[in-house]
């Protein structure tokens, strides 16, 4: 079978529109958006794809200003402005220049929330800018009338300050927000004291009923982050035989994959997939990542395979290793 390295997986749909976008043209992605409608999870996923995967924001630029009253367009031109803001800031920008992004993009995620207050995109959007050097409160627009302490939890089982009134704010609209949680889980991993922090905020996210099953993916992207922290430069695989490990990777597939029907393996994020094939093929899960395998089809994303190959040693090409290792597991 040959090999797809792409995050866009078997969503056809997606790959049409991403494709018009690249060529300039966004008519496709607004169809795909209108027949997408209020499923939340979907309208994420691919508008977070889109931006992505197109680059340069010049087409959602055209587009917005050709259809400035669209809820579509301006979501994905919120979109686009907050990924530029969180990439100048990633690498190093004049902090002048990251503010003005930062300013940019957060005027636009609010014109896009008031144009639609029902859906969730631009809150997470918000959530996302929170990642950089700024005030985080400075990314809500109901800042002055919330309770003080802004960045406190009213749960004593979370002691951790974050942005939590913008994580409520794409609960209120969508409880179980997959993206919301990682963006979520990304602030404490970058700017809220890094892997440990972001790891038991996973774990106390998932330790009691969720509203998605999906969300008990969180645990296995934060020991990822562990993982590298501590083996980027000498890897280990006894990391992978812990018993936490096997736990949360077990939960994953009994309480949430197995209940996917088949005919919506192209709508899951196939980053999720690839994570939990690797965990269960590291924990000795064989028979389960089968399973896995083969829902992903010829797809891949090359984390979390790359980083593991690498910091492994080996010589081989990871998409080589992740070929051998998927042709071990499905005979």
């Amino acid at each position: 079978m040959d090999l797809v390295v792409s995050p866009v997986g078997a969503d056809s749909d997606l790959r049409a529109a991403l494709e018009d976008l690249k060529l300039g043209r966004y008519l496709a992605a607004r169809n795909l958006f209108s027949r997408t409608g209020s499923h939340w999870a979907l309208r994420t996923s691919r508008s977070q794809l889109l931006a992505a995967g197109v680059g340069e924001a010049g087409v959602f630029f055209t587009w917005r200003n050709e259809e400035p009253n669209s809820a579509h367009a301006l979501m994905m031109w919120a979109r686009a402005l907050t990924r530029a803001a969180v990439e100048a800031y990633h690498n190093d920008d004049d902090h002048r220049v990251v503010a003005r992004a930062a300013a940019l993009a957060r005027q636009a995620c609010w014109k896009a929330a008031d144009l639609w207050p029902a859906c969730p995109v631009p809150w997470i959007c918000l959530l996302h800018l929170t990642q950089l050097s700024f005030a985080a409160r400075d990314f809500d627009p109901y800042a002055h009338t919330r309770p003080s302490p802004w960045d406190r939890l009213e749960d004593p089982t979370m002691p951790f300050p974050g942005p939590w009134p913008i994580l409520a704010e794409i609960k209120r609209r969508h409880p179980g927000s997959r993206e919301g949680h990682h963006r979520m889980r990304e602030y404490f991993l970058r700017r809220g004291g890094g892997p440990g922090i972001a790891m038991q905020y996973s774990a106390w996210l998932v330790s009691s009923r969720t509203p998605d099953p999906q969300l008990l993916m969180l645990p296995l992207y934060s020991l990822m982050d562990l993982y590298r922290e501590r083996h980027s430069k000498g890897g280990s695989l006894q990391f992978w035989l812990t018993e936490q490990v096997g736990h949360y990777a077990r939960r994953a597939w009994d309480d949430w994959f197995v209940h996917v029907p088949p005919a919506e393996y192209s709508w899951v994020p196939l980053s999720d997939l690839s994570h939990l094939a690797h965990a269960l093929v590291a924990c000795g899960e064989t028979e389960r990542a089968a399973w896995v395998f083969n829902a992903m089809g010829p797809h891949v994303t090359p984390q979390p395979w790359k980083d593991i190959n690498a910091s492994l040693g080996r010589s081989r090409d990871w998409r080589d290793e992740f070929l051998r290792i998927r042709a071990s597991v499905v005979r």
